[in-house]
């Protein structure tokens, strides 16, 4: 199989990845429509765990979903259409984040300068590959200006909470997602011109990572370890995820600069990092009172919201990224 791929062109390969993508997604899409038309007797006590779990299947479905449909859109119309394209996957997670997050009358001007010159600055130095400015813009220089212009809106009063919510959100939405550009444009010897790889690569192994640590926690339900935050986190589904995460990616090596060994191992930080990140985001949501991102998040039953499908990405983007840098010494 490896030998059979590797004698592809690269677009030969991606094709081929697709069909295989988009075939095991149709299959299990199809498998969990059947599974949902279980019915359950509306005064029996697991109907509403089972709805529950149903919700929660469908919601890593539809996230499996839209990142093999923005990674084969993005590919297929090119670099500069790629970054432009989770330049705006980041606007509308930025804009879901912000939404639950209170804000004031002094805030407009860091809202202002957060949507309209930081996040296309960010994307522009990405599709620039100045990568070494990518890397400190919004950690150092966007860090110390959003404070300033907030207090040069005279308004004082909960400052530190509000511009860390800001720095935060601005942090996972633009800063983790302009990440996944970025690795379309590295280059390595003997590997140009493959990034679009590197980002299935990361997309597959955090998905996978994702969706066995909810059917291992699912069929082997533990105690969880957090149960304020959330109660389907448990310690042993979640070294399945991050293990079965690493194996995808130990068997894609293939694909990638990396020896099996190297791609294993990166998988398995990919996947600890988006697994980890994930949490995180649903303790913001328990901070705000939602249980999704999103206007629709603000109602118990309401459908995820946009940045519900990518929060795990935007978490295990820059760790892969900056670890593959670090590696190739890029």
């Amino acid at each position: 199989m490896n030998s059979f791929l590797r004698n592809l062109t690269t677009s030969q390969q991606i094709g081929a990845l697709f069909i295989v993508v988009f075939g095991v997604l149709s299959l299990a899409t199809l498998w969990g429509f059947f599974r949902s038309l279980r019915e359950h007797a509306s005064d029996d006590p697991q109907a509403e765990a089972h709805a529950q779990e149903v919700k929660r299947f469908w919601g890593l479905i539809k996230t499996s979903w839209v990142m093999a449909t923005v990674f084969w859109i993005g590919w297929a119309l090119g670099d500069t259409v790629a970054t432009v394209l989770f330049a705006i996957v980041g606007f509308f997670a930025l804009r879901e984040f912000i939404t639950l997050s209170p804000t004031r009358r002094g805030d407009h001007r860091s809202l202002v300068l957060a949507f309209f010159v930081v996040l296309p600055l960010q994307f522009t130095i990405v599709g620039s590959r100045m990568f070494d400015l990518f890397t400190v813009f919004i950690p150092v220089y966007v860090f110390l200006a959003l404070p300033v212009v907030s207090a040069l809106a005279n308004d004082p009063e909960r400052f530190l909470e509000r511009n860390a919510k800001l720095q935060w959100g601005i942090m996972v939405c633009v800063y983790g997602m302009s990440h996944v550009p970025a690795l379309l444009l590295l280059d390595f010897p003997g590997y140009r011109e493959k990034g679009a790889f590197l980002v299935f690569f990361l997309v597959f192994v955090v998905q996978t990572c994702m969706l066995v640590q909810h059917l291992v926690g699912q069929r082997f339900p533990h105690k969880p370890v957090a149960p304020q935050v959330s109660q389907s986190f448990q310690w042993a589904s979640w070294l399945a995820g991050v293990a079965a995460g690493g194996l995808a990616g130990g068997l894609l090596s293939f694909i990638t600069p990396f020896k099996p060994g190297q791609a294993l191992g990166m998988a398995l930080l990919a996947c600890f990092a988006g697994s980890l990140g994930h949490l995180v985001m649903k303790a913001l949501k328990r901070d705000r009172g939602v249980t999704s991102w999103g206007m629709q998040g603000m109602s118990v039953t309401g459908a995820g919201g946009l940045l519900d499908r990518v929060d795990a990405l935007c978490f295990a983007a820059p760790v892969f990224f900056h670890s593959t840098r670090w590696y190739f010494g890029l």
